[in-house]
């Protein structure tokens, strides 16, 4: 490599090494960096002035020894080659960036490196390994397709079947590289395309191995989850036919170690985990098996699970190939035991008996299962455990051994077993796959290890390493083979080409006294060592051989330069690894197994070689699974004794020879990155595995040579603008010759072949150099001129516009200056005025608080001054008033006292003076003296009687006058006699009652005792009644249990019968939905061609009136000048008309739709009959079983309510007597009452004598029992009513434990007695205690001074035995209102609970009424919705009080089983209902399409009559997303919103649809203030806005998109604030608060969504107009993989990458335009399922156009053509994955390309070929198969013509298809288009109005 840059650079360094130059330069993180040349290098420099790609620049030093310049770097054309050779720059960074690229660019992870295949792990599944690739690579050439492992398969099958001979694909790479992944490919590959010469099915068993092998031999690592661990070479044989009649696989390596040891993050192999996941499985059972966690063998990485795999499945997967390859159940469950035997032997725990002797504890679990398993003794394997043999001549020993030895040798014959296992696997597959029938020939597949170097490197990585050296020594001499016969072939001179030579490090290795003969020297040795074997290396090769080095600081180590690196081995282990040993005792124990398993024997048949080095040693992985062929008898105890590095050597050498014997294929699998990351590159790691796996070294064997090499044609072809026109010859090859001795004066550096232009490296950069500097310099040319002629015009145009700006500025810049002065004046007037307002304010604040605190100050001085004061006067009143009522008392008592003895003096007095009287009225003396002045007296008396006569007449009119008067008076005292005499009557009563009052007193009394006795009565029954309720709830228990049973029988029941009637629900709905679908979807296509039809004759309409417009008023000739305004205006005017001017051309088309579309209509109405009757019948049957098992239920209630109907009747007795009792109690308090009043007059003590203290304490005391005895009853009958509940409770949800509770508290008497208490107190409360006060103060109120209250209650006694028995009367009427008040609180509970039952009541009715205004569908379905929500909610509520666990399964189990079917119902019925909808509204435009548009463009005129215009009031807040316009501003909102908006412009920046949510709070506010005009010109304003910006600019897609977009999102916004629930699930509390609230816009949706269909048509029109240029270009002329026809390929293989000639389209621009479209569509805010829809009809177009061309074109029907369609739709696929539309319908649409391409491939000749395209091509009419057979056309040898028999052959075949008999697709159908509701997110207050759009008018609200 080094000496073909050497050449080069001497050559033209000059030439090469110029300013611009690009070259490599080492970096530490990228390996290589990019950099270009600043200045010219010349030759001497010792510096490059270079600049990175990220703009820095630096200075590159050239080394002073070897002044060797940077790489250079290969031009852009060349970047992404397929095959690296073809690179005209061959060097490592060439290599590295082309890898890159294409790896992570282009997602491409193979590349060719002349015969080796670069294989890129991409840790991803990519789609590239079907049937589909396989058949596309079968027969292909291999440099015709990409690269790719097919490829590589297909080149090995045909060189074998050409060269008849064997072949060998040799795959290789680290671990993790995807080595097995690229082996399983390749021999799927020969599975696939050659077939089994038997009935065997061969092939289905070569690729059953496949399981079995990894399950055995694979495990997971740190770099990969599927990592091989062992080498494996599979032969797979084929016949003479070559076909597949059998393989042979041989290991290598096998990892042992693995077994018993795995580091983190690591598992053991796949098959312990697979069995450890099917434990549970019956016939893994005997195994004792459990998880992966508890055995030590496979729990010691602690991650047992690998993401996405299911060890269980795999293990199902191995047991069927197992069975496939031949091993019986037998041996599997042998295989089995003897796997989980291994497992237990390593949970076996060997402890210290002390220092030098160890023990296995007695009876150990593990060891138990292992002996049984393996048919050993326990004692015999424990005592061998931990025991060895030791033989002399004469004796033998038998010795302890250590715990730690003990370990090992448990560990040595675990991984001894698994080795014998895996040998006896790997010779019964190779039985399977035994060819039974001669071998003609075979294919090897090599899956081997890399080059491996770690920290620390062992025994097995160097025989790793060895073997890569082999292998890379025959790699390096194939290749150089390969070289020469180029040479040869094309008579080129050639000379030896110096290459690397890895001899001597082989020689150092395998040679006599080379690293394996000494260590197999040493293994010999006695007393051996490592490090004796270590010096003996040092000691041999350290001064003899430079390959060889030892390390400064390890006397333990040594180093080995290999090819690809320098590796340090540490001795540490090599001899005990390669010995392998295992203890012979263990061996014999198992030889004698008393299992009778074939398998056993077969495994330790051959034991007596146990003890030679047969297997690795503890921490290796070095057996040797293949055995030589044949085995001499004699010499048997010699091969014995091999180790393991012989025996490796010597297979290694086996496998060189068959190798060498064959036709090698490389394979390199190159690890990207160690995170595992998809198509992430780490350079760094790539090129340490590219030096490693000799792709590098091909590349410099290449670059030593004539890597590049062009035919004489494409050389002409490319440099053709080299030449001039007197070069250009008729012989090609002479004028190649000519014009490269004219450019490249060095022939040396090229050399002219039989057919090819051979070049050194470099030398085609060069010829590219010498091309683009000629075209560059005819382009400088062109754009000298162009240039100053553009410069020039820029010139003028950029003075003249200084001059105007100059002029405007200067301007400007004075009419600044005067508007500063004007604003600094301004405001320093404005500081002024300011700053005074400021100091204003705060000096007023001030003065306002101080005044506030004065005021608060003052106001709490007189407040305490006043409350003071009126403190004083409140005394001085209570002071005036008490000693003014002591006064009043002490005068009472005085009078009282001083009338008393006034009355006994003038009693005395009086009783003196009768006496006296009486004496002198018995003498005679006396009558004398009175008869003295008789007559004198008696005329005084005359008189006086006449005087008062006189005063008579004057006092008789008084008299008369004061009559009337007394008469009204005399009535009222009348009154008051009544009712005193009454008074008297009662109180008479009341004394002789008195008597009778004590006597009830006494009986009260008794029957308190009585009471007292049946409280304790009862107390004792609810005892006794607690009991029996807990025995009671013992039996409902059981009969609870009894009711699970039946209840789960019921579930159960349902569950089935709900399946089956779910499944066949479903059945029937799919197929009724997907009709109804189909011909909803045919329905809507109907309706929108309508639509199409009706906008052209629109348009027509309105061609034809401009017409006549231009006909009527022709203008004069010249220029008029016309205002925009007007012309704006004018055309505004024809918004409203445009749609009624269009009536009455879309009338003619009315009776034709109705006539068309009546039958349509019809059927679908009929279906949506029979399946609302079949869903009808589903209900029934689900209600009959629901009322089956309601009927179950009540029967079960109803027994029991039986069971209690004895204890609520003898509770409800209890109730009746006590009920009794009170009111008996009452009745008699309340004739005590009136006793006491009846008799107040007869014998009552005045207050405070003993007869009347008597008489209150024993009232009081009544009183209070009879209110204890009040409240016990009130407890009681609570308790019983709460009791009754808890029974009702009971037997509705089947739970006795709340009643039980209620007994309970019944009987808890201290909270009876707490009751009591708080009910004494409460009549001891001093609202009570107050009321004798009140008693006294009425007392004397009637105690008035009048005669007649003296004479009726002297004493007052009477009236004060009245009055307390009044206030007793008023302390029981209290305690009446408050038991009253608890009733009433009762009351009220009830009310409320009647109440609710009303709503609820209510609410069924309005749940009926509703229904019964449902049609029957829906009214059944909320009817059953209902009634299943009952039942669930009961039976849900029975079982929660039951049993926790059992609720929450029963509610699992019911409302799945009866809600989900109700949910399913529910969801088709939605979609019938839809389906419905949308029926009713296609029929119903159907029949109104005449008068479509004065109907739908004004829907507000139909409800203007009915609508009313209310203001609705509103709390106005900062922003409620609204936008308020005048009416003559309407028109500039849609010329500044809609006509002049450009999408390029201004609305590229916008947010999406902020247009339509702009108009739509324009019409928020329209509606807001219910103006109906409004909101009806503004809608129509803007439909008919955007028809026009649409006809004006409809070819531009843009614009399309852009309103497509906002008529979408307008309508969305409709639909979205419209107040209907369907559209307000997604909507927040905030958007709700937005919805339209006055009018209903739903007709106006429907314009709009014909609008948006219309849009959406013309949207595809005009993609149609822009794709349809490209198609045929890109899709089937331009040539996409380069070389199918051999335009232009260079190096080894042939490239698939290409420049177009200009002019020309590739699909590269389809693609991009498609880009295009949909970047576009996402920026506008285009719906993502309307892009689904224009991608669809987007491929559409594309597969129609090019399968018509490719029907009419005969030069385009060949097979390679139709492989370049395959390819062409393959990207356009992955285009559709990139984008995520891979499920939106548009890959289906190219099935017809698709199915035409793969005909154009497919075998032509017999029957089966016939049938096989009768099948496939079921998307092709039976005219356009025919018409590609007939155009095919073969351009290559090996295909053939079409034969007429085959084309009949194919047309009878084809005869019965009922089809139409069309060629060409119609590339005008569009596909109905839907609009799904997509709520926006976006709240409308936070938008902002940017300035750009000039509405500065609107203003927000």
């Amino acid at each position: 490599m080094e000496k073909g840059h050497d050449s080069s650079t001497s050559m033209a360094t000059s030439e090469l090494y110029t300013k611009f130059a690009r070259v490599w330069i080492p970096d530490a993180d990228e390996v290589w960096k990019s950099a270009e040349l600043t200045k010219n290098y010349k030759h001497g420099d010792s510096t490059l002035h270079l600049t990175l790609e990220d703009g820095m620049d630096i200075e590159h030093k050239l080394d002073d020894k070897t002044k060797n310049l940077p790489h250079l770097r290969n031009p852009d054309i060349l970047v992404g080659e397929n095959d690296l050779t073809a690179l005209s720059y061959l060097h490592e960074p060439a290599v590295l960036h082309n890898l890159k690229v294409r790896f992570t660019d282009s997602k491409l992870i193979y590349t060719y490196c002349g015969i080796v295949l670069v294989a890129i792990n991409p840790y991803e599944n990519l789609p590239i390994y079907g049937s589909d690739i396989i058949n596309a690579y079968s027969g292909q050439n291999m440099g015709d397709m990409d690269p790719h492992i097919f490829a590589v398969a297909e080149e090995a099958y045909k060189q074998m079947a050409r060269d008849e001979r064997n072949q060998s694909i040799i795959v290789s790479g680290e671990s993790g590289a995807g080595k097995t992944v690229s082996a399983k490919y390749a021999m799927r590959y020969f599975a696939t395309v050659s077939g089994a010469a038997t009935e065997a099915n061969v092939e289905e068993k070569v690729l059953a191995s496949n399981p079995i092998m990894e399950a055995i031999g694979n495990a997971k690592t740190t770099r990969n989850d599927n990592s091989s661990r062992f080498g494996k070479y599979i032969e797979i044989g084929f016949d003479k036919h070559y076909r597949i009649i059998g393989a042979n696989m041989r290991t290598y390596l096998l990892e042992k170690s693995r077994v018993v040891f795995q580091a983190d993050e690591e598992r053991n192999y796949h098959i312990f985990y697979q069995l450890c996941a099917s434990s549970h499985l019956p016939e893994f059972k005997n195994l004792k098996l459990g998880s992966a966690d508890v055995f030590h063998c496979t729990n010691q990485g602690r991650n047992p699970v690998i993401d996405g795999v299911d060890d269980a499945k795999e293990m199902c997967t191995t047991q069927h190939a197992f069975s496939l390859l031949g091993i019986n159940e037998l041996n599997q469950k042998g295989l089995f035991q003897v796997l989980a035997a291994i497992l237990h032997l390593g949970n076996v725990e060997i402890k210290d008996r002390d220092s030098d002797s160890s023990i296995i504890p007695p009876n150990n679990r593990h060891l138990t299962v292992f002996c049984e398993l393996m048919g050993v003794t326990y004692q015999d394997m424990s005592h061998w455990l931990c025991h060895k043999k030791l033989k002399t001549a004469q004796e033998t020993y038998i010795k302890p051994i250590p715990r730690l030895q003990a370990s090992n040798a448990r560990d040595a014959l675990a991984k001894h077993i698994y080795a014998k296992v895996f040998n006896w696997i790997v010779d019964h597959v190779n039985k399977s796959l035994r060819a039974t029938v001669k071998q003609h020939s075979f294919i090897g597949v090599l899956d081997i290890y890399g080059f491996e170097t770690f920290e620390i490197n062992s025994f097995e990585q160097f025989c790793i390493n060895y073997a890569n050296e082999k292998l890379q020594q025959q790699f390096n001499m194939h290749v150089f083979k390969l070289e020469q016969e180029e040479y040869l072939k094309e008579q080129i001179p050639w000379t030896l080409i110096d290459f690397y030579d890895n001899q001597p490090c082989i020689n150092l290795i395998e040679a006599k006294m080379g690293v394996l003969d000494l260590l197999d020297e040493e293994c010999k040795m006695p007393k051996g060592s490592d490090d004796s074997w270590a010096q003996k290396l040092y000691n041999t090769h350290l001064k003899t051989c430079s390959l060889f080095e030892k390390p400064r600081m390890s006397n333990k180590a040594f180093i080995i330069q290999h090819f690809a690196d320098k590796v340090q081995y540490q001795c540490d282990g090599f001899l005990e690894k390669n010995k392998d040993t295992v203890n012979e005792e263990q061996i014999n124990v198992l030889k004698a197994s008393k299992l009778k398993l074939d398998l056993l024997v077969e495994l330790f048949q051959d034991e007596e070689k146990v003890t030679s080095p047969t297997g690795t040693a503890p921490g290796g992985r070095t057996r040797l699974s293949v055995k030589p062929k044949e085995i001499r008898s004699g010499a048997s105890s010699k091969e014995h004794k091999k180790t393991v590095g012989c025996q490796f050597r010597n297979s290694l050498a086996m496998l060189m020879e068959t190798l060498n014997a064959t036709t090698p294929h490389y394979v390199r699998c190159i690890k990207p990155n160690d995170l595992k990351f998809p198509f992430t590159f780490d350079p760094k790691r790539a090129v340490q595995q590219l030096r490693a796996c000799g792709v590098l070294e091909t590349i410099r064997i290449s670059a030593a040579g004539f890597p590049s090499r062009w035919t004489y044609q494409e050389f002409f072809s490319r440099y053709r603008v080299l030449m001039k026109q007197k070069d250009v010859l008729s012989d090609r090859r002479l004028t190649c010759r000519n014009v490269l001795e004219k450019l490249v004066q060095d022939q040396d550096k090229y050399q002219f072949g039989k057919t090819k232009i051979f070049f050194r490296a470099g030398q085609v950069a060069y010829l590219e150099k010498l091309r683009a500097d000629k075209l560059r310099k005819a382009c400088v040319r062109i754009q000298k001129t162009i240039r100053c002629w553009l410069v020039r015009k820029k010139y003028l145009r950029k003075k003249h516009a200084a001059i105007t700006i100059q002029r405007y500025t200067r301007g400007h810049q004075a009419r600044c200056l005067v508007k500063y002065m004007r604003r600094t004046l301004a405001a320093i007037t404005i500081q002024k005025f300011q700053r005074m307002c400021v100091q204003r304010k705060l000096y007023l604040q001030k003065q306002a608080a101080a005044l506030v605190m004065q005021t608060i100050l003052r106001a709490y001085m007189a407040r305490q001054k006043y409350q003071g004061l009126l403190r004083n006067h409140k005394a001085v009143f209570i002071q005036k008033h008490v000693r003014g009522w002591l006064a009043r008392q002490r005068y009472k008592r005085s009078l009282r006292a001083i009338v008393y003895l006034q009355c006994c003096i003038r009693r005395m007095k009086a009783k003196k003076e009768l006496k006296k009287l009486k004496i002198e009225a018995r003498s005679v003396e006396h009558f004398k003296k009175l008869n003295v002045g008789m007559e004198n007296k008696i005329m005084q008396l005359q008189r006086k009687l006449d005087e008062q006569a006189k005063d008579n007449r004057v006092t008789s009119e008084r008299l008369n006058s004061l009559e009337t008067s007394h008469a009204v008076e005399s009535e009222k005292l009348k009154v008051e006699v009544s009712k005193l005499k009454g008074i008297e009557e009662e109180a008479k009563n009341n004394a002789n009652r008195v008597t009778s009052l004590l006597e009830e007193l006494e009986r009260l009394r008794k029957e308190l005792t009585t009471t007292q006795k049946e409280k304790k009565t009862i107390e004792d029954w609810a005892t006794k009644y607690r009991d029996e309720m807990e025995k009671m709830v013992a039996e409902l228990k059981q009969q609870n249990g009894l009711l699970k049973t039946e209840k789960d029988d019921l579930n159960r029941m349902i569950k089935e019968q709900s399946q089956q009637m779910t499944e066949k629900m479903t059945r029937a709905l799919v197929e009724e939905t997907q009709q109804l679908e189909s011909d909803l979807n045919e329905e809507r296509s109907r309706y929108q061609n309508l639509l199409t039809e009706h906008l052209r004759l629109e348009e027509r309409y309105d061609d034809l009136k401009e017409e006549i417009t231009l006909s009527v008023s022709v203008p004069k000739p010249g220029h008029r000048r016309t205002d925009s305004t007007h012309s704006s205006n004018g055309s505004e005017c024809t918004y409203n008309s445009e749609f009624a001017e269009s009536e009455e051309s879309s009338r003619h088309g009315e009776d034709v739709t109705r006539g068309m579309d009546t039958s349509l209509t019809l059927k679908l109405q009929k279906r949506v009959t029979e399946l609302e009757q079949e869903k009808s019948s589903l209900r029934n049957e689900l209600e009959n079983k629901e009322e089956q098992f309601q009927r179950a239920r009540v029967r079960d209630d109803e027994e029991h309510k039986k069971s209690r109907g004895a204890e609520l009747e003898y509770e409800s007795l209890k109730r009746q007597e006590l009920d009794s009792e009170n009111k008996k109690l009452k009745h008699d308090l309340t004739a005590m009452r009136q006793s006491l009043l009846g008799n107040a007059g007869a014998g009552a003590g005045a207050p405070g004598s003993p007869p009347y203290k008597v008489l209150m304490d024993q009232l009081n005391s009544s009183c209070e029992e009879l209110e204890v005895r009040k409240e016990e009853v009130l407890i009681l009958r609570s308790q019983l009513v709460s009791q009754k509940e808890a029974m009702q409770h009971k037997e509705t949800m089947t739970e006795p434990v709340h009643y039980a509770e209620d007994v309970h508290k019944m009987k808890d008497s201290g909270a009876i007695t707490q009751a009591y208490l708080g009910l004494k107190e409460t009549n001891r409360s001093p609202r009570f205690l107050r009321k004798p006060l009140e008693a006294n103060e009425l007392l004397n109120r009637l105690r008035s001074p009048t005669a007649d209250f003296h004479r009726l209650n002297e004493d007052g006694e009477l009236w004060l035995v009245y009055e307390g028995l009044k206030e007793t009367n008023r302390l029981l009427e209290g305690q009446m209102q408050q038991q009253r008040r608890s009733y009433d609180n009762e009351v009220e509970v009830l009310r409320g609970e009647l109440q609710s039952v009303k709503e609820e009541n209510n609410r069924q009715q309005q749940l009926l009424a509703q229904n019964l205004q449902l049609p029957p569908e829906a009214r059944i379905e909320a009817s059953l919705q209902h009634e299943i929500t009952r039942l669930t909610n009961e039976n849900l509520e029975m079982l929660r009080t039951e049993d926790p666990t059992a609720y929450r399964s029963a509610k699992v189990n019911i409302l799945r089983r009866m809600v989900d079917l109700m949910e399913q119902l529910e969801k088709q019925d939605k979609t019938i209902r839809k389906l419905k909808k949308q029926l009713k509204v296609f029929s119903k435009k159907i029949g109104e399409m005449g008068a479509g548009h004065v109907e739908t463009i004004s829907p507000g005129q139909m409800v203007e009559e009915t609508v009313r215009p209310v203001n609705i009031p509103r709390r106005e807040k900062d922003f409620q997303g609204m936008l308020e316009y005048k009416k003559e501003d309407e028109l500039k909102l849609v010329k500044n919103l809609i006509l002049e908006l450009k999408p390029r412009g201004v609305a590229v920046n916008l947010i999406p649809g902020l247009p339509a949510y702009i108009l739509f709070m324009c019409l928020r506010h329209a509606d807001y203030v219910n103006d109906d005009q409004k909101v009806r010109t503004l809608l129509t304003s803007t439909i008919n806005s955007i028809k026009k910006i649409l006809k004006k600019r409809g070819d531009d897609f843009e614009t399309v998109s852009f309103w497509l977009s906002n008529t979408c999102r307008f309508l969305h916004c409709l639909k979205q604030y419209s107040g209907d629930e369907s559209f307000m699930k997604h909507n927040t509390p905030k958007q709700n608060d937005h919805c339209l609230s006055n009018f209903d816009l739903a007709e106006y949706r429907q314009v709009l969504s014909d609008l948006a269909i219309q849009i959406y048509q013309q949207l595809i029109k005009c993609m149609e107009s822009i794709l349809q240029p490209m198609i045929v270009s890109g899709m089937l002329e331009h040539e996409t993989i380069q070389g199918v026809s051999g335009v232009k390929p260079t190096g080894l293989r042939k490239r698939t990458s290409s420049i177009a000639d200009e002019g020309t389209y590739t699909l590269e621009s389809i693609l991009r335009q498609l880009s295009a479209f949909h970047s576009t569509m996402c920026q506008h805010g285009t719906d993502p399922e309307l892009i689904k829809q224009v991608v669809k009809q987007q491929f559409y177009i594309i597969g129609a156009v090019t399968l018509n061309n490719l029907l009419l074109r005969k030069d385009m029907c060949s097979w390679s053509k139709g492989m370049q369609i395959r390819y062409n739709v393959s990207q356009l696929e992955e285009w559709l994955r990139d984008k995520s539309l891979m499920l939106c319908g548009a890959k289906e649409t190219l099935e017809p390309l698709i199915q035409a391409a793969q005909l154009l491939q497919v075998k032509k000749k017999t029957d089966e070929d016939a049938e096989a395209i009768c099948s496939m091509c079921n998307s092709l009419s039976t005219s356009q198969i025919v018409k590609v057979l007939n155009l095919y056309t073969p351009v290559n040898e090996f295909e053939e013509r079409v034969s007429v028999t085959f084309i009949r052959t194919i047309q009878t075949r084809l005869r019965d298809r009922c089809e139409t008999p069309q060629l060409l697709m119609d590339t005008k159908i569009i596909y109905p288009v839907t609009f799904p509701f997509n709520p926006s997110s976006l709240a409308l207050e936070t938008i902002q109005i940017p300035g750009s759009l000039n509405l500065a008018f609107l203003t927000r609200v």
